[in-house]
């Protein structure tokens, strides 16, 4: 397995200042709002006189910039399309052109859109690490063979760390990825918890139909395929209706038509709500009464730490490492991936005895808390950052 944090890296970030910040290129496939993006923001605002940034979007959109602190010294760099559904040579060419330009002190990677640009480093003009947060529908572990196990292999070979968030993600950049178990490192997602102190927004709540006193079943996710809000959606409807509960689904995506067609169908309408995407789940998750996940691949999802921060229980399906995320008293609770019954029953319970529902959050949220504070996670990229740039 890839190596521990020393105690070193899991102190508060050294915040020294340096006469010249180490300059890091990040590249991703987007800068929407959510996932690698909201942690690159909080790493940036934290540090804003060790490093600066320049960031690419290959997508264009760049909604989760606003966030940036207005000390940090960001700049943004575009390049004409190029994106291509399968690996393009002219493209690493391209990346390779605009990195001597840039002249970075690091590059970092983000998923496996930017595989072009980690090859672009190979032999360049500075160190680079790769970052890889999950897999897409089509990347499950189960279907990660092939061609794209051999382009990760070549991309990825040179880099000086791969970093990963989750230890089931660690096995597999170990064993089908077939890389080394010193260059792979595992640096958890952290959880600002003092955010889900405040209570929910009531303009918010008014605004979404959400009364008071109704029991909330909620998710907060990207709406693609994988995360298969669909599961979500006819388990919810398989409820007894005694129960008065609504669905509260949270996020955007290429999968919202799908779902609301699927609601219709099933004659919900009334007691689903589609409150879109939020910059600050912070507003709404307080309100929630149970968290629920029913994706087919996840690795370590930030929607499931942020329920537990706020004091929720979760249920969800047993993939990468939510069962290794969630307090012990949530176990029960975490059901295999295609038992619909079971995710069922979980809800149900949950639902029905609000003493064992209060009882299993305050356990979230105490584990939250003390394994995962922001902190240890802004030091440990900070000690990356440290030792893998070329010094100016």
């Amino acid at each position: 397995m890839p190596p521990a944090l020393s105690e070193s890296q899991t102190d508060v970030p050294n915040r020294v200042e340096r006469d010249v910040p180490l300059h890091l290129f990040h590249v991703f496939p987007t800068l929407a709002n959510g996932g690698a993006r909201t942690r690159l923001i909080a790493i940036a605002n934290a540090l804003p006189r060790k490093y600066r940034h320049t960031i690419l979007a290959l997508d264009g959109n760049l909604d989760a910039a606003a966030g940036l602190a207005t000390d940090v010294q960001c700049a943004f760099e575009t390049i004409g399309p190029s994106r291509s559904r399968h690996f393009s040579i002219a493209n690493v060419r391209r990346a390779r052109g605009l990195l001597r330009r840039v002249a970075p002190d690091l590059l970092v990677t983000y998923n496996s859109d930017t595989f072009e640009w980690s090859m672009a480093g190979w032999s360049g003009p500075c160190p680079r690490i790769h970052i890889e947060d999950g897999f897409g529908y089509d990347e499950a572990p189960l279907r990660s063979l092939g061609r794209r196990v051999w382009v990760r292999r070549l991309c990825l070979a040179g880099c000086a760390r791969v970093v990963v968030p989750s230890a089931s993600l660690a096995r597999v950049a170990i064993d089908a990825w077939r890389i080394s178990p010193d260059r792979v490192l595992h640096l958890p997602h952290g959880v600002d918890a003092r955010r889900f102190e405040q209570p929910p927004d009531p303009g918010l709540m008014a605004s979404l139909g959400i009364a008071e006193g109704t029991l909330v079943v909620g998710t907060v996710t990207a709406l693609r395929p994988e995360k298969n809000v669909l599961r979500l959606v006819r388990v919810f409807a398989s409820l007894p209706a005694s129960l008065k509960a609504r669905l509260v689904i949270v996020g955007d995506g290429p999968d919202r038509a799908r779902i609301s067609a699927e609601v219709a169908r099933l004659g919900i309408a009334q007691r689903v709500t589609m409150a879109g995407a939020l910059d600050h789940p912070e507003r709404i998750l307080g309100r929630f009464d149970v968290f629920a996940l029913g994706s087919d691949t996840e690795t370590m999802p930030s929607g499931v730490l942020e329920a537990m921060a706020a004091g929720l229980p979760v249920v969800a399906t047993d993939i990468g490492d939510v069962r290794r995320m969630i307090a012990d008293g949530n176990g029960q609770f975490v059901v295999p991936t295609g038992d619909e019954g079971a995710l069922k029953t979980a809800l149900q319970t949950l639902l029905e005895y609000g003493d064992l529902r209060r009882g299993v959050g305050a356990a979230n949220r105490a584990h939250a808390r003390s394994n995962y504070p922001l902190e240890k996670m802004l030091a440990g990229y900070d000690a990356l950052f440290e030792s893998a740039a070329k010094r100016p």
